[in-house]
């Protein structure tokens, strides 16, 4: 079993924000793969589930929250039993070009979900950085930044990057061990 987990904000102020690409990438595999999402209050999370070539797959986006991800994804863990090895975190990355897909076990992360998470959970998970492009920090604090929606531009190619990159994910949740690699959109 897997748990793949889209970071982001909820509520509507924030569905079409950098900070949300998460969520928009575990949306795109649950219509890929027919999932419907469940609110599931006792984990703070929506969930959808699929199988992929005999493993359960289960999506969760957190309702805590971006900065306080951790502690439903403990309480995904939890209740599924599910090895830290086995979670897969989808993020926001302001040092990653729009476009692309970058593939890491375990390292460390200046974003906030994801420290959260490894509060929580440790160190030992597969994080996927979804590029936002980069901003110029001399002119914008990257956490006004990542609040912000995308370019005109980056809003056309968003629909297209999204399907990729839940392709490379099918892809991979499918392997014993994720490629760890940047993947073009």
């Amino acid at each position: 079993m897997k748990l793949v987990v889209g970071l982001g904000n909820i509520g509507p102020q924030f569905a079409r924000t950098r900070h949300n690409i998460g969520f928009m990438t575990v949306d795109r595999l649950a219509l890929d793969h027919g999932a419907t999402w469940h609110l599931e209050d006792k984990f703070m999370a929506s969930t959808a589930q699929f199988d992929l070539n005999g493993e359960r797959v289960i999506l969760a986006q957190p309702h805590t929250m971006m900065n306080l991800s951790g502690e439903a994804v403990r309480r995904l863990v939890n209740f599924y039993k599910i090895d830290p090895a086995d979670v897969w975190i989808i993020f926001d990355d302001v040092d990653v070009p729009f476009g692309r897909l970058r593939l890491r076990r375990g390292g460390n992360s200046g974003q906030q979900g994801v420290r959260s998470v490894m509060q929580h959970l440790g160190n030992d998970f597969v994080r996927a950085r979804m590029g936002i492009s980069l901003n110029d920090r001399a002119k914008e604090p990257s956490e006004v930044y990542v609040l912000k929606p995308f370019t005109a531009e980056e809003s056309q190619r968003l629909p297209v990057a999204l399907i990729h990159a839940a392709a490379i994910l099918t892809n991979q949740l499918a392997q014993d061990e994720p490629t760890e690699t940047t993947y073009d959109l």
